[in-house]
């Protein structure tokens, strides 16, 4: 630690965000460009020196993180760039959409604001590419074996990426367009601009990965054909079947699902169409679920010029503070936090009903009506108690012209037959059955993310994707692998 006793003379600063009334005219990042490097080197400052670093078992990957504050704040751009590439493949991605559970792990945040991990890290991740400290790393040599990864999220990328540094002929297969998963097609551009992600995907090209894009396998290609063509297999591909909400009125038009939307939202970013055939230009929009997709589908609601937005959450309005018996230090706490998104609802009439930022919290919707055309035209909700438990009399209608459900992901989309196909088993929850080193009942076929895992974050992802190579390339060389072993929780299975 440079200073030490920077994290009792420096306040916590964030990377400010640009006006609202500025950024919901367009979809760049919501955060004022080039203001972060004058400021990251303080905040690096306020890492503590702890002894044990609890920001270590809080983050995934295992990153570095004390390391690489103590070379920021000493603004050794270099090392530091190493030191994070040593654990985390894509370290401008987790920057910018991973919630920083190292954070709510910080020593200092047991009675202090934490150190900024999440923008130090975005912070070493941005130079790193200015300064040309990313160059592409191929192989010396290749191995004669080839790996077929299907699925380009953050999974499938990092295990690819993993697999052709350690010598493997590595094929990505995607049933999109374009490559990237929902870092493509979901995530709006304003949480991340696609030249970040199109600057890394050039990286691992000129490293030796093969794309396959518009390919679904188990519809455009037979599994088995696939299977036959490489010697070993990773399945990436998500965790895509979307979770219903099953009340009167489901059926009305007007009525998708948030993954219907956001991604045509996002193709009119990349220029495919003029206009997005669900826009929610001029009408009353209602997002049923309270998480990072809703408020996706509002900051995208918000851009496209909607009369009014309202978020529904079904939990109760948190507390500004973490509840330190129910939720204590270092578990990351359900508190009250304030999106760019929910910052940005201000700018619009939301509905009578919502706060400020547009959320309703403890809200259950009951029943959809509409018009005699058979357009959704109303929600009806009720209050409900900590249990869920309806509160008599509280019933609410709210005007909705285009209701979008955002309740999370149930497991990996079986329609392309790829599962069926290969004969995988799976769990009660409908996610892919593994062992302990990500193997399959196939052999040959591995599995990781949240195909396996379940609905989760993006730097669980990457660690799976990287675990999972490890574990691909250990089956292929005997046990002689030079990739890093996995660490921590990925040494037991992770089905549970």
């Amino acid at each position: 630690m440079a200073d030490p006793k920077g994290f009792m003379t420096t306040p916590r600063e964030e990377h400010p965000r640009r006006p609202v009334e500025e950024r919901v005219r367009d979809w760049d990042e919501v955060y004022v460009p080039g203001a972060l490097l004058p400021i990251i080197s303080r905040q690096a400052d306020r890492c503590m020196d702890c002894g044990i670093p609890f920001c270590h078992a809080a983050c995934p990957l295992g990153n570095l993180i004390p390391e690489w504050n103590d070379l920021v704040s000493r603004e050794d751009w270099a090392a530091a760039s190493e030191r994070l590439h040593a654990t985390n493949n894509f370290p401008e991605f987790t920057g910018r959409l991973c919630p920083a559970p190292c954070e709510a792990g910080c020593v200092l945040a047991i009675n202090q604001p934490a150190v900024t991990i999440k923008n130090v890290e975005v912070a070493i991740a941005d130079r790193a590419w200015e300064d040309g400290l990313t160059p592409p790393r191929p192989p010396d040599r290749l191995s004669g074996r080839t790996v077929a990864v299907i699925g380009s999220g953050p999974t499938g990328l990092a295990a690819a990426q993993q697999l052709t540094r350690a010598g493997h002929t590595v094929v990505v297969y995607e049933r999109a367009d374009r490559i990237g998963g929902l870092m493509r097609y979901g995530i709006p551009a304003f949480k991340m601009e696609r030249r970040q992600l199109d600057r890394r995907l050039g990286q691992m090209r000129a490293e030796g990965t093969k794309f396959r894009t518009s390919t679904a396998v188990g519809r455009d290609i037979g599994a088995a054909e696939l299977r036959a063509r490489h010697d070993a297999v990773v399945l990436a591909v998500g965790a895509t079947a979307w979770r219903e909400l099953p009340v009167p009125g489901r059926e009305l038009s007007g009525v998708h699902q948030a993954m219907e939307y956001l991604p045509l939202a996002d193709r009119v970013c990349e220029g495919d169409l003029e206009t997005s055939p669900l826009s929610a230009a001029g009408k009353h929009v209602l997002i049923v679920g309270g998480g990072d997709t809703g408020a996706d589908c509002l900051g995208t609601a918000v851009r496209e010029g909607a009369a009014s937005v309202t978020q529904l959450d079904i939990y109760p309005l948190p507390e500004a503070d973490r509840d330190e018996d129910a939720e204590p230090w270092p578990t990351y706490p359900r508190i009250y936090r304030l999106s760019a998104a929910h910052e940005e609802a201000g700018t619009l009439e939301t509905a009578p009903a919502a706060d400020a930022d547009a959320r309703l919290f403890a809200a259950s919707t009951l029943r959809f009506t509409g018009d005699a055309a058979g357009h959704v035209r109303s929600l009806h909700l009720v209050e409900v108690d900590a249990a869920r438990r309806p509160v008599p009399g509280s019933e609410q209608t709210l005007p909705a012209d285009l209701v979008l459900i955002a309740l999370g992901f149930s497991g990996p989309d079986r329609h392309d037959g790829l599962i069926d196909q290969l004969g995988l088993d799976l769990d009660p929850r409908g996610t892919i059955t593994r062992d302990a080193r990500f193997a399959t009942n196939v052999p040959g076929v591995y599995a990781a993310g949240d195909a396996a895992r379940g609905q989760s974050l993006i730097v669980w992802a990457i660690a799976e994707g990287r675990s999972v190579a490890a574990a691909v390339d250990n089956w292929l060389t005997d046990g002689d692998s030079p990739l890093p072993a996995p660490i921590g929780p990925y040494d037991r299975p992770m089905t549970v």
